[in-house]
């Protein structure tokens, strides 16, 4: 069984989800903590209130980036928690050369939006401004581009005429707690290959 660790600054519910998966079986995988860049997170509690080791780690000065010195210390928490496969969920905090390095093909992320389209922020404004019929959700390999890592699988999601931007999100939202815990059996499996930004399964 591959040990799984969770990065989130918010609210957790994809960590619950995958939670959950993990608790019911369908997710062959142990999770072995739960890391945080927010004290407040209610990540953390979820992940205390199930049972599963919960840190904060100091995330540094920086707003949107952990400098090499803190990064390397998430580096060296993961190692100690003998973690196979990194799951960033809802981590505001883009990845550098010391996550990047020590678990090279080994970071996932979940991005609401169908990549390549509307990577970043505020996706959900963007794709209503653009006029899309069609948005979802990407789980990805992380890579030094931000959200251009190979794709491991997509759920779409109609945009409604109606909608807004929180509307759309909250319809994302479940799939992507469908879809992600979904693409972490994948990986853990094994039972793929990536030819250029394609993760398919063998």
């Amino acid at each position: 069984m591959k040990n799984i660790a969770v990065l989130a600054s918010g609210r957790g519910s994809n960590l619950e989800a995958i939670i959950e998966s993990i608790e019911n079986g369908t997710l062959q995988a142990d999770l072995a903590c739960v890391i945080s860049d927010n004290q407040d997170a209610r990540a953390l509690q979820i992940a205390r209130d199930h049972g599963f080791k919960a840190l904060w780690l100091d995330p540094g000065p920086k707003k949107t980036w952990l400098l090499p010195e803190f990064e390397e210390n998430y580096v060296k928490t993961l190692q100690e928690h003998n973690v196979d496969l990194v799951c960033l969920a809802g981590f505001m905090r883009i990845i550098k050369t010391p996550l990047l390095e020590a678990f090279m093909g080994r970071i996932l992320n979940i991005h609401p939006a169908l990549l390549p389209s509307f990577p970043g922020l505020d996706v959900q404004r963007k794709a209503l401004e653009y006029g899309v019929k069609f948005s979802g959700c990407t789980v990805h390999f992380v890579t030094g581009d931000v959200d251009a890592g190979p794709i491991v699988t997509q759920a779409v999601v109609p945009v409604l005429d109606d909608d807004t931007p929180e509307t759309l999100a909250a319809r994302i939202l479940k799939e992507e707690h469908r879809t992600y815990p979904e693409a972490i059996n994948i990986i853990v499996s094994g039972d793929y290959r990536i030819e250029g930004r394609r993760v398919i399964r063998t």
